[in-house]
């Protein structure tokens, strides 16, 4: 199948060079000319494993082509993806100006039948703008279907999860748009739930908040735990074992971030408050979330005896492993912090520090793990590489001046970490 793929963002760049993978003819689109020449040489954007392999593998077979030109790809393909950004804006809600904009190109030059699919995460009647949009350019209805097609990947696992989806949501006011879509993912042999726009982009929205609600859950449960010398990751393990419940997402830790769970927790709150409801509960997972970090900072502040002139050492920048976004990252929240209040920051993580070199240029990167412990009087653990999981903890203990571990994401064990000489705090347990 033709297919066009409007954005090289994390979505849009995934989705590309798996469809091509596939064996489908695409054409992924960017207006950015400098990154767009580097794509042409297989150089990604972006840091996902096994992303780079397949840019080259599809440029190299033929599958997959580059271009900034909308025109030149909505012209050769009989499927168009839209994959641009839609950040949050000060409402909450998504900004779906990159949406219009190109819904407007897209307009343009549609000469035979084309399915339009928004790809990007966008709020209940999204597709029926989109519709208009194209309308509104004297486009007869019949040369196009919108169709809403949510995308579920995790950073870190995004390859994986394209090429093996627990389930592809497509909305459609039409079968026949519908059914190319089918036809297009059929080799994925993945479940379907085909059902009506309105309900396809909720089913993103409502899945999201779903997750980060059992995510604030658990980090609440670890708040009552430290009060009672509980330990919630027993806790944890004995709510997950119930089969209508399930283990995953219950991890305590120093709260969600990235790009997806609080732009959606935010934008259904939004959605619902136009539509006439507020969602109170997910404005309490927000509100747990946005404490938990705070929380786990005031008990090492507290522990310290402030943090003017002391030193922090931070195990890791992303917002999660195996990524190197930090859109919403709790690395962020403590530096903020820390220098706010008079401390200085040391930290490690060759993946994202050139995203958090952009925002703090003053602060100290090291190139080795080992390197972070001179003379600093705390370690945070912030994000769970497993690069962190097998450290030598005597070795990264030495030359620090206080040795106070706080484990931020639970990857140490309390014995081990005590044995090797620390002082060691972690979430959800004393």
């Amino acid at each position: 199948m033709k297919v066009a793929v409007i954005g090289t963002g994390y979505v849009g760049l995934v989705t590309g060079v798996v469809l091509a993978q596939l064996g489908n003819d695409v054409i992924c689109v960017d207006k950015d000319q400098e990154k767009v020449e580097k794509l042409k040489q297989g150089i990604p954007p972006i840091y996902e494993p096994g992303i780079e392999e397949m840019l080259k593998q599809g440029l190299k077979d033929g599958f997959l082509k580059i271009s900034n030109s909308i025109q030149e790809a909505t012209e050769a393909s009989e499927v168009v993806f839209i994959a641009v950004g839609t950040p949050p804006a000060e409402d909450g809600t998504p900004d779906l100006t990159a949406v219009r904009a190109v819904a407007n190109e897209i307009a343009k030059h549609i000469k035979k039948y084309t399915v339009i699919v928004n790809k990007s995460t966008v709020p209940v009647g999204s597709g029926d703008m989109v519709e208009n949009i194209i309308l509104s350019h004297g486009v007869d209805s019949s040369l196009f279907d919108v169709v809403s097609n949510p995308e579920f990947l995790r950073e870190g696992s995004a390859i994986h999860d394209t090429l093996h989806p627990d389930r592809i949501v497509i909305g459609a006011k039409r079968r026949d748009a519908a059914v190319r879509l089918v036809e297009l993912y059929a080799t994925l042999q993945a479940p379907m739930i085909v059902t009506d726009l309105n309900s396809a982009e909720l089913i993103k929205y409502g899945a999201n908040s779903f997750l980060a609600m059992k995510i604030s859950f658990i980090n609440a449960m670890s708040r009552v735990c430290e009060l009672c010398s509980a330990n919630v990751a027993d806790v944890a393990a004995g709510i997950g074992s119930d089969k209508r419940i399930g283990n995953q997402f219950l991890n305590a830790g120093l709260g969600w971030g990235g790009s997806c769970f609080p732009k959606d927790v935010q934008g259904m709150v939004k959605v619902s408050e136009d539509l006439g409801y507020d969602f109170g509960l997910l404005k309490e997972v927000i509100q747990i979330n946005e404490d938990q970090t705070h929380h786990f900072l005031g008990r090492l502040e507290k522990r310290l005896g402030g943090f003017a002139g002391k030193k922090i050492a931070l195990m890791g920048l992303a917002f999660k492993a195996n990524t190197d976004d930090i859109r919403d990252a709790k690395s962020l929240v403590i530096i903020g912090e820390v220098l706010a209040k008079g401390g200085s920051i040391v930290a490690y993580d060759m993946v994202a520090e050139e995203n958090v070199r952009q925002q703090y240029p003053n602060i100290e990167y090291v190139s080795n793990v080992y390197e972070l412990s001179k003379d600093a009087d705390a370690l945070i653990v912030v994000t769970e590489w497993n690069e962190f999981k097998q450290l030598d903890l005597e070795r990264l203990g030495q030359g620090m001046k206080q040795k106070v571990l706080f484990d931020g994401r639970r990857i140490y064990d309390r014995a081990k970490a005590e044995r090797a000489g620390f002082e060691f705090f972690t979430i959800g347990s004393v």
